[in-house]
């Protein structure tokens, strides 16, 4: 079995950039991370790239996509983007179809999400049809069909736009998510959405309001509730830009990131990137992710915790232990960077190479 080792190379720990040291990847897995100036013993049939110095992180996470066929893969990758969590998608069989695919980028999926009647969700094409969700002695059954059909979280769409479910049916789903041990995700948007999210239980909030910023009370109830928020600020900013009446601002999203991060309310990296006609805004696959960073430094991140958002913690908060870091025995999901993203979050544009699970694929920024 052929290796390829990349030699003075500057990893990422997680804390910082290591200095000079070697990376084995062998079978798509990372086996051997060895500090300079220790000696790597190199099988005969290895493939040796010498990085010059570079800077070399953990593939980077999307934490909110929407797919749109294998395209959207091809797109996510060539910004260096691994591994995204698709927050609605169907039927199953789409899905499925983007799974797993060698060289690009690596997918979970909320499948069907559920949608309450009447709201403007209710009215998209199959998802609409797929989710509708009546009434909490629905909830079992349906969050059942999820499981069946390999959901690997619930998705739930808390009003904004238009009406949400009530309290019981939104307890009832999350109730019934966490029987099956799966993860419960909501869209919640507004300031009110937020409030219905927190009071039903859910484990993780997408999106930010654009209506309200989320004050102080909220923000440190999130944090001893142990909630988890992906505000997809590339998205708010785009629907202020592209589709918002006269006079609306972003800066709600940017406030409510910064009081939830002074609470400690642990922040993943996600951009609502989609392509759908009659959407809010166009985000675009993959370049999104990057300037989800840098807005998530100008509402108070620093250069680490807007790494850390877009790797390590995805992959603890969505379990998957196999991913996240650069340590022997993970996928070896990669990216090697010209410059230091600690000294300005703007360089994890300057991709040079990236690996998905060891297999290499030209970066667009190359």
């Amino acid at each position: 079995m052929s290796t390829t080792t990349l030699t003075n190379v500057r990893v990422f720990d997680d804390t910082e950039f290591l200095p000079p040291g070697s990376v084995v990847i062998e079978s798509g897995l990372i086996t051997a991370v060895t500090a300079y100036p220790a000696a790597v013993e190199l099988p005969a049939d290895s493939t040796v790239i010498d990085c010059e110095g570079r800077f070399l992180l953990p593939g980077l996470i999307d934490a909110h996509v929407h797919l749109h066929g294998p395209q959207t893969l091809g797109q996510l990758a060539d910004y260096g983007v691994t591994t995204a969590f698709d927050m609605a998608s169907a039927p199953p069989a789409f899905v499925d179809s983007l799974r797993h695919v060698p060289g690009v980028t690596d997918i979970l999926s909320a499948g069907t999400p559920a949608i309450a009647p009447g709201s403007t969700h209710s009215h998209i094409p199959v998802l609409g049809r797929r989710g509708l969700v009546t009434g909490p002695d629905q909830a079992a059954g349906f969050v059942a069909d999820r499981i069946a059909e390999g959901s690997d979280y619930l998705k739930i769409v808390i009003g904004n736009p238009g009406p949400s479910h009530d309290k019981a049916t939104l307890e009832a789903l999350v109730g019934a998510a966490h029987e099956h041990g799966k993860t419960v995700v909501a869209h919640a948007s507004s300031y009110l959405s937020v409030q219905l999210a927190l009071d039903a239980g859910v484990d993780v909030l997408t999106h930010v309001p654009l209506d309200r910023a989320l004050d102080q009370e909220i923000a440190r109830r999130a944090a001893a509730e142990g909630r988890i928020v992906i505000p997809t600020l590339a998205m708010m900013e785009g629907i202020v830009e592209q589709s918002a009446p006269p006079g609306a601002t972003y800066a709600a999203s940017r406030q409510s990131v910064a009081e939830l991060h002074r609470a400690g309310v642990p922040i993943l990296a996600g951009t609502d990137a989609n392509a759908a006609p009659g959407v809010p805004a166009a985000v675009r696959h993959g370049e999104s992710l990057h300037r989800e960073l840098e807005l998530l430094v100008v509402a108070g991140l620093d250069p680490l915790e807007a790494l850390r958002a877009a790797t390590s913690l995805p992959a603890r908060y969505f379990a998957l232990p196999d991913r996240g870091a650069i340590t022997p025995g993970l996928r070896a999901d990669l990216l090697l960077l010209d410059a230091d993203p600690l000294l300005d979050i703007r360089a994890t544009r300057s991709l040079r190479r990236v690996w998905f699970a060891g297999v290499e694929r030209t970066p667009a920024t190359a």
